[in-house]
Formats: structure tokens, C-alpha cells, sequence
């Protein structure tokens, strides 16, 4: 099996981007890959937050990705997604994580810097098998629906900061903020600012950019951002929302089952359509 890196690489010179998807139950984590692959992904990055690694186990995520891996005989690689500190992420290394977030873009840019770069030469000093990616830019908003999110030109990554950010730390992926944003609005419309972007690319070319906040946008928009230079884009929130109303309908179907995997099932099958349709659109199918 080819590394992330280079299937990163293959991306960018193929014009397309990879998904990445989040998980906290195997069923999930299954539905995931198995769409996926069938979808005509050359290989699929599945990821823990926080909260979804304290729900289900940093060491068992781990170890149930190797498992999946090797049962779909598929490209399945794990990443840590917007773990906050560095002794969080020097977990997920020791663990063996394909890749790590460092998001400590909500402090100063100095800051976010060194935290980034200790993240970084940790990885390294431990084998450098493990991808690093930094943030910079408010990315506005959660992983859930909501009405609005305010966000202005403001909280966009300054093509200038991306490059000193890039020039010290050395991270193997990149994410940025040029209209983005984390989670649903049902009030506002969500639009990126792809000539933004791509000053950015201009300013930054070396890098791997990670489009993070997809949820929500148009098809157009995650297709003109691929196109400008994104290799990995992120989707949550429209998962959660396809796997709870699936979970919901066959519970209020047949509100006397008791069986997990039959009122399960129909949620992730319903979460699969949306894993299957944004594959095929980082595709460009």
C-alpha cells in the first residue's frame, strides 16, 4: 500500500482530492470505506476528534482501521482530527495515527507556530510516519446545524502569514480559511473565496491543502476549490445528520426492535449515500 503522502501526491497531480470523513462507532467506520471503495476512491482518510476519541478509544480506533483496512483490502488512513494540544497529538503518534491536526489557530500566530513545529519535529524524531497538519485562519462555527455563523474577509488566512507559517513549522498539509466554515447554516449562504485561495496556493505551492467545513457548500464550490489546489476535504455534519434521520426512521418504523445491527443498519445506509455522492465529486465523477 502506498503512504498518505503519496497518494496525496497522486491527488494533486490528478486534479482531485480525497475525503475525509469523521467516525465514532464501527458501523460507521465501516459504512465509511465500504462506500468509499465502491465509490472509485483510490483510498479514503477516516478521522477522531477529541470528543469522538473519548467516546471511543484512541488505541481502539487504531486498531479497528488496521482491521477494516485489511478486511476491504482498501487504503484507510487515520487521522486526528483538530486535537488541541501537543501532548494529545504525541498520543495519537505513539498510538499510530497516520496523521495529526495541531489546531491551535485560535491562539496567536506566534504561538500557533511553536506548537505546530514541536508537533512536527516530534513526529520526525519518532520515525516521521505520521503527517502533520497545521491551521491558521478562524474557522468559524461547530460541527452541527446551525442558523448563522458570522465570518468576515477578516478571518481569512493572509497568503503572507501561510508562508512564514509553512517556512517554520515544515507541515506536510495545510489548512486554511477563505469562507469556510464548521457545520450547517439553514440561514445564510455558504460561499468560498477561491480567487483568495488561490493566492494563497501562489504564495504557498509546496504544501498539501486541507479544505476543512465542506458541510453545506455547493457542489460547485468544493469542485472549484479541488480544482485551485485542495487535496483533502473534510465532511461531518451531513454524515451525522444522514446517519441520525436513518437511525430515527427505523426506530419510529419499528419501535419494538432490539436489535443494534437491524436499527442500525438503515442509518448507515443512509450515510453511505452522502460517503458514495462526495466521493465521486472529489472525483470528479
Amino acid at each position: 500500500m502506498n503512504t498518505l503522502s503519496e497518494y496525496l501526491k497522486n491527488a494533486r497531480e490528478g486534479g482531485y482530492a480525497l475525503g475525509h470523513f469523521n467516525f465514532s462507532t464501527e458501523d460507521v467506520l465501516r459504512g465509511i470505506v465500504e462506500a468509499a471503495r465502491d465509490a472509485g476512491a483510490p483510498a479514503v482518510m477516516v478521522g477522531t476528534s477529541e470528543g469522538e476519541v473519548e467516546f471511543f478509544g484512541m488505541y481502539e480506533a487504531v486498531a479497528l482501521v488496521g482491521a477494516v483496512r485489511k478486511h476491504f483490502n482498501f487504503p484507510v488512513f487515520l487521522n486526528a482530527d483538530h486535537f488541541k494540544s501537543f501532548d494529545k497529538c504525541r498520543e495519537a503518534i505513539d498510538a499510530g495515527y497516520d496523521s495529526v491536526i495541531i489546531d491551535e489557530s485560535k491562539m496567536s500566530f506566534a504561538d500557533n507556530i511553536s506548537a505546530t513545529k514541536k508537533v512536527v519535529e516530534y513526529a520526525k524524531s519518532v520515525g516521521g510516519k505520521t503527517l502533520v497538519e497545521g491551521e491558521i485562519g478562524y474557522l468559524r462555527g461547530s460541527s452541527e446545524v446551525q442558523t448563522k455563523v458570522e465570518i468576515t474577509s477578516a478571518d481569512f488566512t493572509k497568503p503572507e502569514e501561510a508562508k512564514e507559517f509553512y517556512d517554520k513549522t515544515r507541515v506536510n498539509q495545510l489548512a486554511v480559511v477563505f469562507g469556510n466554515i464548521h457545520g450547517i447554516v439553514t440561514e445564510q449562504e455558504e460561499k468560498l473565496d477561491i480567487d483568495h485561495f488561490k493566492k494563497i496556493v501562489a504564495t504557498v505551492p509546496n504544501v498539501y491543502y486541507v479544505l476543512h467545513g465542506a458541510s453545506g457548500l455547493e457542489d460547485s464550490n468544493v469542485q472549484a476549490a479541488i480544482k485551485a489546489g485542495v487535496t483533502n476535504v473534510h465532511f461531518n455534519t451531513e454524515l451525522r445528520v444522514a446517519y441520525t434521520k436513518g437511525l430515527h426512521k427505523a426506530l419510529h418504523d419499528k419501535p419494538g426492535e432490539t436489535t443494534p445491527y437491524k436499527y442500525l443498519k438503515p442509518g448507515v445506509e443512509e450515510m453511505k449515500k452522502v460517503v458514495s455522492a462526495k466521493i465521486k465529486l472529489f472525483m470528479g465523477k
